[in-house]
């Protein structure tokens, strides 16, 4: 079980309700203030029609929500989280995702959540996958369905951000496998950090595939 942090993971003062993580006045400081199209998350003149790059070449998701772009403190946290063994921080995390997903009204309501899988050599050595640990929450608080092992990784692939864009793509070609049915359900790729969209690309093209009726991708941060 993961522990309550008492004090907010960000300016140290203590928590009127530990369970929050993060105070209110540091969550506010969190959240992106520029406009940002809402199929692709990334910077755009309105928030409430796709932008040109989405016009021209929509990306095979519906929807994206995110916190904000990679830059401190907020990339702090997650790099905290992902790799220096913080798992605790996914509560927090979680939350400030929920934030920014009630902040929006343009989402069809979703039915199932799939956490992005890691490959079980990596999954072993960082002790936990931390998309599944931000699905917990979300999928308890909004009373959705998830199972975690609902998509697989089945082979091992490189480092994402070690790779240009081109080769991100080639990287993830049938990399996952759907274990359980979808078919009609409005789904949620729940990621960490998005930034060429590779991965969630290619689960989105997956899922589709298979069935879903839509899909949304829900992450901490959008950024190129």
């Amino acid at each position: 079980m993961l522990t309550v942090h008492s004090a907010c993971w960000l300016c140290q003062m203590p928590l009127a309700r530990p369970a929050w993580g993060i105070c209110s006045r540091c969550t506010r400081a969190l959240f992106a203030r520029q406009g940002r199209c809402p199929q692709c998350g990334l910077p755009s003149a309105t928030a409430h029609t796709p932008c040109g790059r989405c016009v021209q070449k929509p990306p095979p998701w519906q929807r994206l929500v995110a916190i904000s772009d990679y830059h401190p403190p907020l990339s702090t946290l997650i790099h905290r989280f992902k790799f220096s063994g913080t798992a605790e921080l996914a509560p927090a995390l979680a939350r400030l995702l929920l934030l920014a997903v009630r902040q929006r009204s343009d989402l069809p309501a979703p039915q199932q959540l799939i956490s992005v899988p890691l490959w079980q050599r990596r999954h072993w050595r960082r002790g936990y996958n931390q998309s599944e640990l931000l699905c917990r929450p979300l999928a308890r608080w909004l009373s959705l369905r998830y199972q975690s092992r609902a998509m697989t990784r089945v082979r091992p692939t490189a480092t994402q951000h070690q790779l240009s864009a081109r080769l991100r793509k080639h990287n993830l070609k049938h990399a996952f496998q759907l274990e359980l049915p979808l078919q009609g359900r409005h789904m949620v790729i729940v990621d960490d950090v998005v930034t060429t969209g590779s991965t969630v690309a290619e689960i989105s093209r997956l899922l589709l595939q298979n069935g879903a009726a839509s899909v949304q991708v829900w992450c901490l941060c959008r950024t190129l």
